[in-house]
């Protein structure tokens, strides 16, 4: 495909996923946070559906050797960058796809909060090669290196490598067990309706004779 079918394809596809996205009003941070506070389900479920289609995707794609599967280390980094991550997104009151959303529709609050999103990224830039973290580079090398704080490389592709085997079987063992968290879900959303239905139902009254004759 040419580089401006490529454009013409991601235009479309980036189109039509914002318009769904605007219309479901789905948010990363609504799929975690309402689950936590609220035990509202609504994005949650949507998340792991989500999940579970883009994870037979892409371990299909890695299957057959289509696609550009990113190769990055993951190490305490990532766990400690994926945590400051949640917290901004808690505190924005959205992720980064409901923010630009919400910034589409004239939301002022998510506008600024897209504008520090790109002035953070922009200063960090800055000082990358300063901070960078581990301080040896030669740490991340996509190998286990537990004095750098690293994991390796830690994908299907990795371990379709490194055993042999498809990365579709990762792919769906990963997907049975979002499928049993959305089983899970589902059942907690039973045993709450089945206790408030009580609750909900008017109350009956009964009348003695003597109370209907006064």
């Amino acid at each position: 495909m040419s580089v401006v079918g490529q454009c013409l394809a991601a235009f479309i596809f980036g189109s039509v996923v914002g318009f769904l996205v605007q219309r479901s009003r789905f948010c990363n941070t609504a799929a975690l946070r309402d689950a936590m506070l609220f035990k509202t389900y609504r994005n949650t479920k949507a998340l792991l559906v989500t999940m579970m289609i883009l994870t037979v995707g892409f371990t299909t794609f890695m299957t057959f050797g289509d696609g550009y599967p990113l190769q990055f280390d993951v190490g305490i980094n990532q766990i400690i960058g994926l945590f400051l991550f949640g917290i901004g997104m808690v505190l924005a009151g959205a992720c980064t796809v409901s923010t630009w959303v919400k910034a589409g529709e004239g939301n002022v609050g998510a506008i600024w909060a897209l504008l520090f999103t790109f002035i953070g990224m922009f200063l960090f830039s800055l000082v990358w090669s300063f901070t960078y973290w581990p301080p040896a580079s030669a740490t991340m090398s996509g190998e286990p290196n537990l004095a750098g704080l690293q994991f390796g490389f830690a994908n299907a592709a990795t371990l379709q490598e490194e055993t042999g085997i498809p990365a579709l079987f990762f792919g769906l063992i990963q997907t049975a067990v979002l499928y049993a968290i959305y089983q899970a879900i589902l059942r907690k959303e039973r045993s709450i309706a089945e206790q408030r239905a009580p609750a909900s139902q008017p109350a009956v009254t009964t009348q003695s004779p003597l109370e209907s004759k006064s």
